[in-house]
């Protein structure tokens, strides 16, 4: 093939004639996102559009195009960053994606994409759908809340004898992929695993096969598939004299490993505590606010009245308020409860359950107890969160970074490594 020019955000890039735009762009550098597109699909499926770029004047996936003499492309806009960013929000916030609990983290196309764009937090509320986990496959696990209807599975995965394993569905909405469960027991254990490494989320998983590795050994843990995501990620502060600064810290619906985070900077401690004072904090056991405090750290998502009227006034008392981990960020794993009644779940702990004791059969009740809410809320949905910082937990050089450079301006590169839902 001929060799062409084509143009990505007005600089020129070089590939063949015909090639598709995404691998073009890749050659020449350029990061564009993607969930559907697979080399070995063709004709690409142009399913997700998370690689919508603007091309020669037409919004469009990149995926589907290729590229030719003068092409010209429209990669890293503001508004195309942001459409792409909420295209991934709302595969989060539609599916339930438990990072933290899911078998492939670490080796999630879509876990990938959200950190390469940089989001903390989705801005759309999660929609906790109780949708099927069909377990009767033989070789395989489909969780239908965590599919995004891709057809990745559909294309590439195939029998010995060359039947296709899985379908689409309904239509619209209510669109799912079906599994043709005599094709699916014919499955050989590399083709299983095949099917379990195609599908960009942990909607498909090989029964009684684990696939977690160790923290650094994972597909995306470590090297981002860009060279400026660095700049992306670090808050911008004031430059200003280091002067010694009060902090609060407290832990809701969560499980306090936040805050043991904090303390895994170690010896660093030291130096913090000559520009950091604890007031309301667990860490310091001062119950309630002295003064006002220049910046409020909050663990955990809210699950009870006490919960609220604890966030609310952190927000009242803190100059800045910034909530770690994925409990506060959205509701984390104590939000698993929301795809389930609560009525349901009080019965289970109280009534149901093994350790109970014989003969109790009381759902605790005290006008001095607080009331649980309906479900596990994320604390941007009850204040206004200045900054998320995510993970389960959060890396203790990531949080510190954030906090000197919302506090003192101090420029500081939150590494890939650090920046991770789980």
């Amino acid at each position: 093939m001929a060799q062409c020019t084509f143009y990505i955000d007005g600089n020129p890039c070089y590939s063949e004639e015909g090639t598709n735009l995404v691998d073009a762009a890749k050659a020449n550098g350029i990061f564009i996102p993607s969930l559907c597109y697979y080399e070995h699909i063709d004709p690409p499926l142009g399913t997700c559009r998370t690689c919508t770029c603007k091309i020669d004047g037409r919004y469009d996936p990149a995926c589907t195009a290729s590229v030719k003499e003068g092409l010209s492309v429209e990669v890293n806009t503001e508004e195309l960053i942001d459409l792409r960013k909420a295209l991934i929000e709302m595969m989060f916030a539609e599916g339930n994606h438990f990072c933290p609990a899911c078998e492939k983290s670490g080796n999630c196309d879509l876990q990938h994409m959200g950190y390469e764009l940089g989001i903390s937090v989705t801005r759309f509320p999660h929609l906790f759908q109780d949708r099927l986990i069909d377990f009767q496959p033989k070789r395989l696990v489909l969780e239908h809340s965590r599919c995004i209807k891709c057809k990745r599975c559909i294309e590439e995965i195939h029998t010995s004898d060359g039947r296709r394993v899985f379908t689409s569905v309904n239509r619209g909405y209510h669109t799912s992929i079906g599994i043709d469960y005599n094709a699916e027991a014919s499955l050989t254990t590399e083709q299983a695993e095949n099917a379990a490494m195609i599908c960009p989320t942990g909607a498909i998983l090989v029964r009684g096969k684990t696939m977690t590795r160790p923290f650094g050994e994972r597909a995306f843990d470590t090297a981002s598939s860009q060279s400026d995501f660095k700049s992306r990620i670090v808050p911008k502060g004031h430059k200003g004299p280091l002067e010694k600064k009060t902090i609060a810290t407290v832990s809701l619906a969560g499980c306090f490993g936040c805050h043991m985070s904090m303390l895994d900077i170690d010896t660093e401690l030291l130096d913090i505590i000559e520009l950091v004072e604890f007031n309301k904090s667990p860490l310091t056991d001062i119950k309630t606010f002295t003064r006002r405090c220049h910046l409020g750290i909050v663990e955990g998502g809210c699950c009870n009245t006490e919960n609220i009227e604890t966030l609310r006034t952190f927000r009242e008392m803190c100059d800045i308020l910034v909530v770690m981990g994925e409990c506060a960020a959205w509701g984390g794993l104590p939000a698993m409860r929301n795809t389930i009644p609560l009525g349901e779940c009080l019965e289970e702990a109280y009534l149901n359950c093994v350790t109970a004791e014989p003969g109790e059969h009381t759902i605790p009740y005290h006008e001095d107890l607080p009331k649980i809410l309906d479900r596990v809320y994320g604390c941007s949905e009850i204040v206004k969160v200045d900054y998320t910082i995510p993970g389960c937990p959060p890396n203790a050089a990531h949080i510190w970074k954030v906090i000197k450079s919302l506090l003192w301006g101090e420029s500081f590169s939150v590494l890939y490594s650090e920046f991770k839902y789980d």
